[in-house]
């Protein structure tokens, strides 16, 4: 078991997956990612089904060259409303997101509350094979694999903010105050 970039409290329960050198675009990997994050898990589990039907897309905010504009961009509030709907990187993650579930279901934690606290996807190592171009040249046409890690931590409670005392001021500040204040002339 390979070491993850994100470790959650002791206090939280949680549950993860990962898949190395998955043959999916590095870049589509990367936007399906970052658009879960956050999510509950039915509604990320609903969401990616969605995009493999065509029904909701995937915002495009980082690898946006030659991305097309499209009207779900809208729902999805994409900038220039930039969106895709990568078949193969959604399959992989929707994959990773179920084996994460089954994984907090054996450890006795209720998945309906559960959250997509961390997903990422890093660069693999490029696979090589090769394409012959004219007059005998041959140039390299590689894949962008990657890595996909996803950890699912239940909800906590957010911690209130302290009462605020007044800002201290400087000696300007406060001589500056004196002045408004007294509002007399000298």
């Amino acid at each position: 078991m390979g070491k993850y970039s994100f470790e959650a409290d002791q206090s939280v329960e949680s549950s993860k997956a990962r898949g190395s050198s998955l043959r999916a675009h590095f870049k589509h990997c990367r936007e399906v990612c970052h658009n879960i994050k956050g999510m509950k898990l039915p509604k990320a589990k609903a969401y990616l089904e969605d995009v493999l039907q065509f029904k909701q897309a995937v915002a495009f905010t980082k690898f946006t060259g030659g991305c097309g504009r499209h009207a779900q961009g809208k729902l999805r509030n994409a900038a220039g409303d930039k969106v895709r709907w990568p078949q193969k990187a959604t399959k992989i993650v929707l994959d990773l997101l179920k084996n994460a579930e089954a994984n907090a279901e054996m450890k006795g934690l209720d998945v309906d509350e559960l959250v997509v606290k961390h997903s990422q996807a890093n660069r693999a190592q490029k696979q090589r094979r090769r394409t012959y171009r004219a007059h005998g040249r041959i140039n390299p046409y590689m894949s962008s694999p990657a890595h996909i890690e996803i950890v699912l931590c239940k909800p906590t409670e957010p911690v209130k903010k302290a009462d605020t005392e007044k800002p201290k001021l400087t000696r300007k500040q406060q001589a500056r105050k004196r002045v408004t204040a007294g509002g007399g002339s000298a």
